[in-house]
């Protein structure tokens, strides 16, 4: 499967922050006593004290009443967050996808049909989201620099968990007719069958806690919702992405000790290695 798709883990991350409702501007009460009410209300034009409210969705705010400013409000912000989610979605997927295009599995340890062990080699996810995430104000350049790090950070970890294990690749490697075996792909599989548990280090909770710790402002308007809305959509794109990405072409080859003919015509590998060509996750 290739990367995630930027639309839908735009439309997801979108759909979860606007399920939070939050109403702008936050605490608002209206007048309740009489002389107040009076005053608030003698306080705007008749075309002011009724407007029509953002739309959830679109909106990722709603208004907390119907006054125009209010109303006009909401929208105004509901428009920034949908373009910094659009955004860094955006950035983080095409990121995902170059390391894709890049990534390779190395040092696969064969012996006769069983593949072992090896490594995810691979670039950095943070630059590359930083390469093109929102970063035109300096707050939106703070949220993307903590959600990149968090993001690049937890990928590492759990690219280091992807390892074979003990799987039946080379079928054709229990009696090669050679003192060498030919270099020969391996059977596909899912990415989730080489690291069963490592899908854990990307849950949404864990995520939007390294977000929040690398943000380091308590007090940034929005950010637990904004991050909480990210980390969702990441988990759920990755969990797609895991199980139905296959690791492929990764090229192995080896030794045949005992082959001696005419008396051994055949024999299993014996410490082979397989390594993967760039772009082998498909």
């Amino acid at each position: 499967m290739p990367a995630p798709q930027a639309a839908m883990m735009q439309q997801l991350a979108k759909l979860k922050f606007s399920s939070f409702g939050i109403a702008l501007p936050t605490d608002w009460e209206e007048p309740s006593g009489d002389p107040d009410a009076q005053q608030y209300f003698d306080a705007f034009e008749p075309s002011e004290r009724v407007a029509v409210p953002p739309i959830v969705p679109p909106g990722l705010f709603v208004a907390a009443s119907v006054n125009k400013y209010h109303c006009d409000t909401a929208q105004e912000i509901s428009d920034k967050f949908t373009a910094y989610i659009d955004g860094i979605c955006g950035a983080i997927c095409s990121a995902w996808a170059q390391w894709q295009s890049a990534a390779t599995l190395v040092g696969v340890i064969i012996n006769a049909v069983t593949a072992a062990g090896g490594q995810v080699v691979g670039p950095p996810l943070g630059p590359l989201i930083m390469a093109s995430a929102p970063k035109a104000t300096p707050q939106e350049l703070k949220y993307s620099t903590a959600v990149a790090n968090a993001i690049s950070t937890a990928w590492l970890s759990y690219t280091a968990t992807i390892k074979v294990p003990g799987l039946p690749w080379y079928p054709m490697f229990a009696a090669v007719p050679s003192p060498v075996a030919p270099p020969t792909p391996n059977i596909p599989c899912p990415v989730v069958a080489l690291s069963p548990g490592g899908g854990s280090l990307l849950m949404a909770n864990a995520i939007k806690g390294q977000m929040q710790g690398l943000l380091g402002d308590p007090a940034a308007l929005h950010h637990e919702k904004l991050f909480e809305a990210l980390a969702g959509a990441l988990e759920q794109v990755f969990q797609l992405w895991e199980k139905s990405t296959m690791v492929t072409n990764v090229l192995g080859t080896g030794p045949v000790p005992t082959f001696a003919p005419p008396y051994v015509p055949v024999g299993p590998v014996v410490m082979g290695v397989g390594n993967m060509t760039p772009g082998g996750f498909v």
